[in-house]
């Protein structure tokens, strides 16, 4: 191995050495209480650790690094403290994590450190939104994200990679190319030869290095990142190496032909960079004796301190607590009684505008949201009074897309994202279900992110431009849904979902847009998250329903004088206000639930279910559902008639109310 130290000053070897031992001398300590049983799990970096470090070491202080499990090195280089490491490890309340993670899943803001999830790709994407927000500031800043060569066959590294090369992203890619991914060789994970020739297809510059090579690495690194602090552009750098050691421990090494081991062992990393220093005469071996020493010390100091820490004690109410970012929501009044009317889509857009406005830190991103206006044409006009920098045409990537939003919110932007449709939302779905929903929780990163989801049926689009899938985030905590049903609240809602720190699921039904219209505040103003809205009151039942379920409902209601019912429009679906249905159930004593979702899995079984395990004494009757069918959404108009619950209702009602 050929190390060219140009003109590095004996200083900046010698701190390059001190950096690469340490964690290697970490790993070894951590597979003997592997061993031990002191330690669960742990995913090897023994052979790649010039990549980490050398990296790590030539870039800014202040610059974001994304890494992974195998990244040791950037959390020792920018000097981690080894107790908060350790705790994190053993799942103790110092880590970073407070017990709720492990190993590497984690970040540390002040570190400029952004963790992975075990998705590997999706991280690519968060660095672009950090790229991005650094451009937006117009801060010469540079971000270097990891990949292993296996998750170079995920969609989220071409996604990610696309969306860096049109926006001219200043963004490293690193490929740790080290053969495997697992036990997967390369030639059965890709056809081309090397990981560089997909630069060709993004236009994006591609380099190839020695990445057991220290100097190397750093010298790569700090060139190709000071060219793009000048120059923003995205840039893949495949580094070649080799892990010595299993994907994990549990794993072994089987499956790898020993003749590799032989190969790579006279390429390893430490040893070849040692035996260079001690040539040129920079270091000696007793100066090899007393840092390894004095690295060891700390290691086993912070080890015991860590582990005299007691384990971590459960507590629901902080672990409940710690689903959201802290926010107060204060419930803004219009300033003045002027008032217009509006059509449901004019008041998603005003209140969109109107926050933008407010917030300067706030970018929206979507497909053909900027001159086309969006489909819907919700943005038309925006990009005169925002720009093009604020109102962003995405690629067709809703997972890198997604993932940008929470970059950008590590940079403390509100990131605004629109789906073209509600249905669209399946492809950034891991993105939204483990990044968005439960990136607070692991380590008190927020998400300041709010997702515009055009949704529901009735407008004859079919299976896939109209599911009703607000049930799918119901589900997953750490995520906020709100589902307006009128431009007043359309407005209200969206402005306090953009002002709101947390990841917001917004929920507006196409069929609404141009249907419906109101007279609604001219000014600024924001209505409460969380609480529901009783449209009507009376005596005989309770309906609780939301969007287009709130029409349908007025509609029969009208219809049908001599009934007295108390309507509910939820508004807010997570968290759902339970305290206004339990206090009409207990008035009227029967409940129906109407929602647009299909019937099983919807949202109103676990209403159903809440009333019935909390308040079963207050009902005089068995809780109704009225939903669509459990099929997917028909395009003829009488199936999509037939589908939908509205024709049903009534009935249902009245059967109801006759019990």
């Amino acid at each position: 191995m050929k190390f060219d130290r140009k003109d590095y000053t004996d200083e900046l070897l010698l701190k390059l050495y001190k950096a690469i031992i340490k964690p290697r001398l970490i790993e070894e300590k951590m597979l003997i209480l592997l061993r031990q049983g002191r330690i669960s799990k742990w995913f090897s970096g023994i052979g790649q650790e010039a990549i980490a470090v050398g990296s790590t070491m030539a870039l800014h202080e202040d610059e974001y690094i994304l890494p992974m499990h195998r990244n040791l090195g950037v959390f020792t280089a920018r000097e981690v403290p080894l107790f908060r490491l350790f705790t994190q490890f053993q799942g103790k309340m110092s880590g970073f994590s407070k017990g709720r993670e492990r190993s590497f899943h984690f970040g540390s803001n002040e570190h400029h450190i952004v963790g992975m999830i075990s998705h590997l790709g999706p991280q690519l994407a968060i660095a672009d939104g950090i790229a991005l927000a650094h451009k937006l500031s117009s801060e010469k800043k540079v971000t270097v994200v990891y990949s292993g060569e296996g998750g170079t066959s995920e969609g989220d590294f071409h996604e990610a990679l696309n969306v860096a090369a049109v926006w001219d992203l200043p963004v490293i890619f690193i490929v740790e190319n080290n053969g495997y991914g697992l036990s997967t060789p390369t030639n059965e994970q890709f056809r081309c030869k090397q990981i560089i020739d997909k630069g060709i297809g993004y236009g994006m510059e591609a380099v190839k290095i020695d990445g057991n090579n220290i100097l190397e690495v750093y010298n790569t690194v700090n060139s190709l990142a000071e060219k793009i602090r000048k120059k923003p552009q995205p840039i893949l750098l495949e580094c070649m190496t080799f892990r010595m050691r299993g994907h994990e421990e549990a794993s072994g090494t089987k499956y790898v032909p020993h003749e590799l081991f032989d190969k790579w062992e006279k390429k390893a990393p430490v040893a070849n960079y040692e035996k260079f220093l001690l040539k040129e005469a920079i270091i000696t071996d007793n100066d090899i004796d007393s840092f390894k020493e004095e690295i060891k010390t700390e290691i086993n100091e912070s080890l015991e301190k860590a582990y005299a820490e007691e384990t971590v004690s459960a507590d629901t109410e902080s672990e409940v607590a710690d689903l959201f970012f802290p926010h107060t929501q204060e419930v803004i009044e219009p300033k003045s009684n002027k008032r217009s009317k509006k059509r449901f889509v004019e008041a998603v857009s005003d209140g969109l505008k109107m926050a933008m406005q407010k917030y300067p830190n706030s970018v929206l991103m979507g497909q053909d949201v900027a001159e086309y206006g969006g489909v819907f044409k919700i943005t038309e006009g925006f990009v005169d009074e925002f720009g093009v920098e604020r109102i962003r045409n995405t690629p067709i990537c809703e997972s890198a897309i997604i993932g940008a939003s929470l970059g950008l919110s590590i940079m403390d932007y509100k990131a605004i994202v629109e789906m073209q449709f509600a249905d669209f939302v399946t492809c950034g779905f891991n993105q939204i279900i483990n990044n968005l929903a439960k990136i607070y929780y692991r380590w008190g990163q927020n998400a300041d992110v709010v997702i515009r989801m055009p949704t529901g049926a009735g407008v004859g689009a079919g299976p896939f431009h109209s599911q009703s899938d607000e049930a799918w985030f119901f589900h997953t905590p750490g995520l906020k849904i709100v589902y307006p049903a009128t431009p007043e609240d359309a407005k209200g809602l969206l402005i306090a979902s953009i002002e709101d720190p947390n990841p917001v699921m917004y929920f507006e039904h196409k069929a609404l847009y141009r249907s419906v219209s109101d007279e609604i505040p001219d000014d600024y103003y924001t209505t409460e998250i969380g609480k529901a809205k009783v449209i009507s009151e009376g005596e005989q039942i309770t309906i609780v329903t939301y969007g287009f379920g709130v029409h349908w409902a007025k509609d029969y209601l009208e219809n049908h004088s001599d009934l007295s019912a108390d309507l509910i429009d939820l508004r807010t679906l997570m968290p759902w206000d339970k305290e206004t249905v339990v206090k009409s159930l207990e008035k009227t004593g029967k409940l129906v639930i109407l929602h647009e979702d299909t019937l099983v899995g919807g949202i109103g079984a676990e209403i159903s279910a809440y009333i019935t395990e909390n308040h079963f004494e207050l009902l005089d009757g068995p809780i109704v559902r009225s939903a669509s069918l459990d099929t997917p959404v028909p395009f003829s108009a009488p199936l999509e008639e037939n589908f939908l619950p509205k024709g049903r209702f009534g009935k249902q009602l009245e059967e109801l109310l006759a019990y």
